[in-house]
């Protein structure tokens, strides 16, 4: 099986604000994790990541919050994309 593009998304504005979701089916997971997909959701701001959801090798399953890095657990994509929404909803009330 060849990687498959689930979803992607991208607005962006001319302003480098906005958002880019990417997500894919992979034949083998993405070490460490243990699931089959490798994905990227991103909040931008002024040309600057303010949240982020990925799974980048080598670290598995973490989210970006302005500088700061945390663990996430990956349950679902429905629920990764609720997740990454709620974040930003987090962040636009708070900035």
């Amino acid at each position: 099986m060849k990687a498959e593009l689930i979803t992607r998304f991208r607005d962006i504005s001319p302003t480098g604000d906005g958002i880019e979701l990417v997500i894919w089916r992979v034949p083998e997971p993405v070490p460490p994790t243990t699931h089959g997909y490798k994905y990227r959701l991103v909040y931008i701001v002024g040309g600057k990541r303010v949240v982020g959801f990925d799974n980048e090798r080598g670290k598995g399953d973490h989210f970006h919050l302005n500088d700061a890095e945390y663990p996430y657990t990956f349950t679902g994509i429905d629920p990764l994309i609720e997740d990454f929404l709620a974040e930003v909803e987090k962040w636009k009330s708070a900035n």
